[in-house]
């Protein structure tokens, strides 16, 4: 389809803005399940301002990693090593929560943090962990590396303002963490079928597919403790 898009463009300007389009778009589906992981990371903190601030400063720091990937990208397709410890780490994240004990008095299952320096290089690890795929993805789609930092910018920028979105979520659903972790794991499986063996890797499409069916789940049960205090400090 955008092989088809790009043949009948009639000059690059069309041909690059086309591509842009489907970047961020990507970017934008890939980063769902990225989103809520670093939401759960965040909550960790008790403060509402220091998870903000958490996300802020991780972000920035993940972005610049981020750019940084994108530029070896070339490179670090090379070596399957990278995939298989941004797989294995995204699955001990995933361990790590379900193993846990029971949640805190705030529903909050995942890591707790006592300051928010102990945050910010847990969310920075993980959002390299799924750029991973979502930069190799890129790369696939275009060698122009312009438009590959451009849709990494923005999509850095849409998961702020989803993980945001996220705390306040997190809350009100009883099983979007869950579904949220699930998501993480699949993501790490996926990175790990694919150091193995490219050929047997599902396609996206299905991946796409499940991580919305779990989500669909994730959003099925309100929380009906939550009170109209954690409503209005979540906006």
């Amino acid at each position: 389809m955008l092989d088809r898009l790009i043949d009948i463009s009639p000059n690059l300007e069309i041909e690059a803005i086309l591509i842009l389009v489907v970047l961020i778009a990507l970017e934008a589906v890939l980063s769902a399940d990225n989103a809520i992981a670093l939401a759960s990371i965040a909550s960790g903190l008790e403060d509402l301002k220091l998870q903000r601030q958490a996300l802020n400063v991780g972000l920035l720091v993940a972005y610049i990693l981020r750019i940084s990937l994108i530029f070896a990208a070339t490179w670090v397709i090379q070596f399957w090593q990278f995939e298989v410890a941004g797989a294995l780490y995204l699955l001990w994240l995933v361990f790590s929560y379900f193993s846990s004990s029971e949640a805190e008095d705030d529903g909050h299952q995942g890591p707790q943090f006592s300051s928010l320096w102990q945050a910010i290089p847990l969310i920075a690890l993980t959002d390299l962990a799924f750029s991973l795929d979502s930069v190799t993805t890129a790369i696939a789609v275009s060698d122009r590396l312009w438009l590959v930092i451009m849709g990494g910018t923005i999509g850095v920028i849409t998961l702020r303002f989803m993980a945001g979105l996220f705390i306040r979520w997190l809350k009100e659903y009883t099983h979007l963490e869950d579904a949220g972790y699930l998501t993480v794991g699949l993501v790490g499986l996926r990175l790990l079928v694919r150091a193995i063996d490219t050929d047997i890797v599902p396609p996206q499409w299905m991946l796409v597919s499940t991580i919305a069916i779990i989500f669909v789940w994730g959003f099925s049960k309100r929380n009906p403790d939550i009170s109209l205090e954690d409503e209005e400090m979540g906006r």
